[in-house]
């Protein structure tokens, strides 16, 4: 049996589950196909010495980097690491000898991931220049602005763009690890592995990463009590016009506002809070499409599937189809 190389970088202050996460579904692949396929996965450092990751937990490396010198590399796998300031905001780091590291490395690597905030690592490794790629909402505006010559999108869990790939928030390193497995041994054996994480496989690379309210805060009260007050009403008719009579601005304005705080127009943001409303509803509850419509403000079925292919790129039925947490 040939065993891949998968070769995970670790460095002080490292997301520990963005390293702990992948190698669970990689060593499942071994036991699912009767030791017939399986990976080689190490953790390297710069020292031997142990590694403190954010949760505080200490992590012991495999190797170094300077002993990886020479040998190829199956799948460099990029964590992350950020740091949050005294009003909670957070911000991805990328140390640059971490980043002269992984270079080196994914020189030597058939294919190069990143997970969650690691995509920053890449990016400033200069792996990522003229590609689409995601990383976690949360430093989404961070990479874009730092790197204006990456295509970033914030929506999808995990992009691939050729041989290099990028995951968002750190659950989905799983379902990005799975997608590896099912290009190395085929979807069934993903399957196989998915079904014994309790997974869904295989989430859809587009699937939304986050949910509505989820999204970074704004930051005036101003727009923080509209979106309470968008979220109070979803079920009752909404219009532009409302919200800017109950912030006492004019519709233009309006529009200038949510463009600048939120990324989307007063319209867009309603739209997606309904989405998300309906979302919730697909995956807890047997009401119908029609009642559902009705709850959340979209009035009729068909203008809620059209939300849905806006938004989601598949339909309620499909989207309760897989997602759905009740039975009955």
């Amino acid at each position: 049996m040939v065993k891949r190389l998968v070769v995970i970088v670790l460095f002080e202050g490292v997301d520990l589950l963005d390293v702990t996460g992948p190698p669970e579904v990689f060593a499942l692949v071994r036991r699912e196909t009767g030791e017939a396929a399986g990976y080689d996965v190490v953790l390297a450092a710069e020292t031997m010495d142990p590694v403190t990751t954010s949760a505080g937990v200490r992590l012991l490396p495999d190797t170094t980097f300077a002993e990886l010198a020479g040998r190829a590399v199956d799948t460099l796998l990029v964590p992350g690491s950020v740091e949050v300031d005294d009003e909670r905001r957070v911000r991805a780091v990328a140390d640059p000898a971490v980043v002269d590291r992984v270079r080196a490395l994914a020189a030597r690597s058939r294919r190069v991931t990143s997970v969650c905030v690691g995509a920053h690592v890449l990016a400033a490794a200069g792996l990522l220049d003229g590609k689409r790629a995601t990383t976690h909402w949360s430093t989404a505006q961070q990479l874009a602005a730092d790197h204006p010559e990456i295509d970033v999108d914030a929506d999808p869990i995990f992009i691939r763009e050729g041989d290099v790939w990028t995951g968002a928030g750190i659950s989905a390193c799983l379902d990005l690890s799975l997608a590896l497995v099912a290009e190395d041994h085929g979807e069934a054996t993903a399957l196989r592995v998915a079904r014994q994480l309790v997974m869904y496989l295989k989430r859809p690379s587009g699937q939304s990463q986050f949910s509505v309210p989820l999204e970074p805060a704004s930051t005036t009260r101003r727009v923080e009590d509209l979106r309470l007050y968008v979220t109070a009403r979803l079920g009752a008719p909404l219009t532009v016009t409302d919200l800017a009579a109950q912030a006492h601005v004019s519709e233009r304005q309006l529009t200038r506002i949510f463009k600048a705080e939120l990324g989307t127009t007063p319209a867009g943001y309603i739209e997606s809070a309904r989405v998300e409303r309906a979302r919730n509803q697909l995956e807890s509850t047997d009401s119908t499409l029609e009642r559902i419509a009705s709850a959340c403000g979209f009035g009729t079925t068909d203008t809620l599937v059209r939300a849905f292919r806006r938004k989601l790129d598949t339909t309620p039925t499909e989207y309760r189809r897989r997602f759905r947490t009740v039975t009955g």
